[in-house]
């Protein structure tokens, strides 16, 4: 009988990697030293890339102004350290492609200058206007992986009346650690700035959701939040992918977000730990995010751990910090299920970088890949409710619509049924490649649309430029004529009698 309400109530999803966490987790947090120079890339968030406002050769200090936001989803960009700024060029990108995006390069002076900061000794006496616009130009953005601008949320939460703020301590992607560190090292910040927005949004409650392979973190957040009632601690179950919001939500509310909705619209609100920690520095202490925590593991690297460390610092100075036993197979940002495969280590670290994992040749290995046996493994694991097989056929044939009839805009790429697949099919390629191709037809849909429209409106422009020309010649013309109706007859001259 308890075996059958364990299998009814258990969630159906999901699966259960090997999660690689320690000894990383279990190594006290190092801070990095002062990187020589850093790379302030302009794209760090969801949305209009920042307008730089520094111009080369200019002198900064830390935390300073370097890039403004452009339009309603946008984040500002600072100084990661004091210097020089020594260029404004292209870099590497965080991608698989390796192509390149604007960045801001400052030589660091090494003296580590902050600007002048507004701390706010009482952030619950402001508005909660105020708070969002605080965190808005801190650049805050969400530090699980989203990098959706925070204060954005904080108005849609406010505006569609969330109750309900959940922190996000699942951290469920193996070899990553930091969002682990962050509740045992600084739970204050974490719970402080839960309640921080918890004002800006209106809510009466937060449920923060914990990983239950994360005792340590569990022990922390429970001591920090002791004296607010409002703040719970709630221990999940160890699942991937629990710590994508809509699997979050479902598990400690039992609400279920439609998939064309948003989570604020079945009244929740979700912000990661991490996120929290960065509300509470730019509220109370006036610093904007110009720093994180990231994880450093993989078995090519000699000491794994966490490090506290400026943002645009490269990943070849953090993994040399770490040391590396060998040269990496393969290099990971973020995790092994979700994270973006490096072509190299000449990538900046930015907002959203959780992890960066150094894989050996073990590590990295790629089974051969086999024929799809039908076994529905994939179905089963799929967090969404989705069907991978099918999509993954539709999607081999070519029938990009077939696979959005199977709902492939739901997809969150977490790799489930890739990591199951007993034939080692790799799904999440075929998804994520299908994505592309109809994003490609959606823009060349709106450039045709956009052409279209510009080619009726010459046209209608050309029309109405020749009927005015007509109207205007016409109207000469009767002028023309009018005038010369006016003008009198010459009369003859009169003739002399003959004599």
């Amino acid at each position: 009988m308890r075996l059958i309400e364990r299998f009814f109530k258990e969630p159906r999803w999901g699966v259960h990697p090997d999660d690689h966490k320690r000894p990383a987790a279990d190594v006290p947090l190092r801070v990095l030293p002062q990187p020589a120079r850093v790379h302030m890339p302009l794209q760090q968030h969801v949305g209009g890339a920042a307008r730089p406002v520094v111009l080369v050769g200019q002198k900064v200090l830390k935390g300073q102004l370097l890039a403004q936001s452009q339009g309603n989803i946008s984040a500002p960009i600072h100084a990661s350290v004091s210097g020089t700024v020594t260029a404004i060029a292209e870099v590497t990108a965080p991608h698989p492609s390796g192509l390149g995006f604007a960045a801001i390069t400052i030589e660091s002076d090494f003296a580590d200058r902050w600007i002048d900061t507004d701390p706010v000794a009482d952030p619950f006496a402001l508005a909660p206007e105020e708070i969002a616009r605080r965190t808005a130009a801190a650049g805050v953005v969400g530090l699980g992986g989203a990098t959706f601008p925070a204060a954005v949320k904080f108005v849609l939460g406010r505006r569609l009346g969330v109750r309900t703020l959940i922190v996000n301590g699942g951290e469920c992607e193996p070899y990553v650690s930091s969002d682990d560190r962050i509740m045992r090292d600084f739970p204050e910040q974490v719970v402080d700035g839960a309640r921080i927005i918890m004002h800006a949004i209106g809510a009466d409650e937060s449920l923060v959701g914990i990983e239950d392979n994360k005792p340590e973190a569990i022990a922390a957040m429970t001591k920090a939040a002791a004296a607010y009632p409002e703040v719970k601690i709630r221990p999940v179950p160890a699942r991937y992918p629990m710590g994508s919001d809509k699997q979050l939500i479902q598990t400690l509310t039992g609400k279920e977000v439609p998939a064309d909705a948003r989570a604020a619209e079945v009244g929740v609100l979700v912000h990661n730990v991490s996120t929290c920690a960065a509300v509470h520095k730019a509220i109370r202490l006036g610093q904007p995010l110009v720093e994180r925590i990231v994880t450093i593991n993989g078995a090519a690297v000699t000491a794994p751990g966490n490090i506290f460390a400026p943002l645009g610092t490269l990943v070849d100075d953090l993994l040399a910090f770490c040391g590396l036993a060998q040269a990496p197979a393969r290099l990971i940002l973020g995790g092994p299920m979700m994270g973006t495969l490096l072509r190299h280590g000449r990538v900046p670290l930015v907002k959203g970088a959780s992890g960066i994992l150094a894989f050996d040749a073990v590590e990295a290995a790629v089974p051969e890949v086999g024929p799809c046996i039908r076994c529905g493994s994939c179905t089963r694991a799929c967090p969404m409710g989705l069907l991978p097989l099918e999509m993954a056929a539709h999607i081999r044939s070519g029938d990009l619509d077939g696979a959005i009839g199977y709902s492939l805009s739901d997809c969150i790429s977490c790799g489930c049924c890739a990591y199951v697949c007993p034939s080692h099919i790799p799904l999440v390629q075929y998804f994520s490649h299908a994505k592309g191709e109809l994003s490609a037809r959606e823009r060349a849909k709106l450039r045709t649309e956009a052409g279209k429209r510009l080619a009726e409106a010459r046209l209608a422009r050309l029309e109405r430029d020749a009927r005015e020309k007509a109207e205007v010649a016409a109207r000469r013309k009767a002028e023309r004529a009018a005038a010369k109706a006016r003008v009198p007859s010459p009369q003859p001259e009169p003739q002399e009698a003959s004599t």
